[in-house]
């Protein structure tokens, strides 16, 4: 895909890369180095990789990687000794990515079966399963996911796959075995979209705002958002309030690179991006939208986070 930087929005380019969102730093930290900062922003995508597919989203994955960034960031900041950073950031992803599911109690957090026989791990994966959708890598469990996810899509070895998560050599040997398996049989199984659908209100609500988007009406974008309304851009800045936001609805009004369609990821409202510059067959990126009470009240811009792409489950707004 062709991304083209904007001089129009030279002024967001220009906020500092940050690994964790901008309100998150309150106080100097004397263990983080600049070093490290680089080492979070440059794994950010590959977390994103790991928590989207433990997660089954996108979108949810991202507030799990923001999570294990803040949890890093703590840690270093405390002094904490870190021997192999990559693996130790894994494995704090692994951690977020447990804890988040047993809140949504979205699916099994714990291996059931104590006795996993010690198999030898099978030959490397077909296609198949390591493009698997992120709907598919739910329906394992959860030790079946996360070691798939870690030798197959991360490339991490065996022994680092049962180090971070806490498992036996042998567990993780069987887990990955069969966590292979089961996603190779539901490759051939059709998939279903039985989601929530948008009530009429949501739907006139996405609808206009993304022509708002598109006309270059922003005066009315801006009506509609909640004078609280949460914007997040991704890897770059937070703000809230309609004030506040504005800025940034500014600089989508100064450039024309964008094209616009109202969609859905993963049966959530959102518009959907398209680079003039480059395709207009696929969106660049998209910005996920929360609407209450005929109101936007959450935006979250995936610009500088294009890395949500890999696995989204995209689709335009049926007319």
């Amino acid at each position: 895909m062709h991304f083209v930087s904007d001089a129009d929005i030279d002024r967001f380019r220009r906020q500092k890369p940050s690994p964790i969102r901008s309100h998150a730093l309150t106080e100097p930290a004397s263990h983080v180095t600049p070093e490290f900062e680089r080492l979070l922003a440059e794994m950010r995508p590959l977390l994103h990789r790991y928590c989207a597919r433990m997660t089954g989203s996108v979108i949810d994955g991202e507030d799990v990687v923001q999570d294990t960034l803040l949890k890093a960031f703590a840690a270093r900041s405390s002094g904490a000794t870190i021997d192999n950073p990559r693996a130790w950031l894994v494995r704090i992803a692994h951690n977020a990515s447990l804890d988040f599911l047993r809140r949504r109690a979205r699916g099994p957090v714990l291996e059931s079966d104590d006795a996993l026989e010690a198999l030898p791990a099978p030959e490397p994966p077909d296609p198949d399963v390591v493009s698997a959708s992120l709907r598919s890598f739910m329906r394992l469990p959860t030790l079946q996911r996360a070691a798939v996810i870690l030798k197959d899509v991360l490339d991490h070895s065996l022994e680092e796959v049962a180090a971070i998560t806490g498992a036996s050599l042998a567990s993780a040997k069987s887990a990955l075995q069969r966590g292979r398996t089961r996603l190779r049989a539901l490759a051939h199984e059709p998939e279903t979209n039985d989601g929530p659908q948008l009530s009429d209100v949501a739907r006139a609500r996405l609808t206009a705002y993304v022509d708002g988007f598109t006309s270059g009406n922003f005066d009315a974008v801006r009506a509609m958002l909640a004078e609280d309304v949460e914007l997040d851009l991704v890897a770059r800045l937070t703000r809230r309030g309609v004030s506040d936001v504005g800025e940034y609805l500014g600089r989508y009004a100064a450039t024309a690179q964008w094209a616009y369609a109202a969609g859905m990821v993963e049966e959530r409202p959102a518009m959907l991006v398209y680079d003039r510059y480059g395709s207009l067959d696929t969106p660049a990126y998209f910005v996920a939208l929360d609407l209450a009470n005929d109101r936007v009240v959450g935006i979250r811009d995936f610009l500088f986070a294009r890395y949500a792409m890999e696995g989204a489950e995209l689709r335009g707004l049926a007319s």
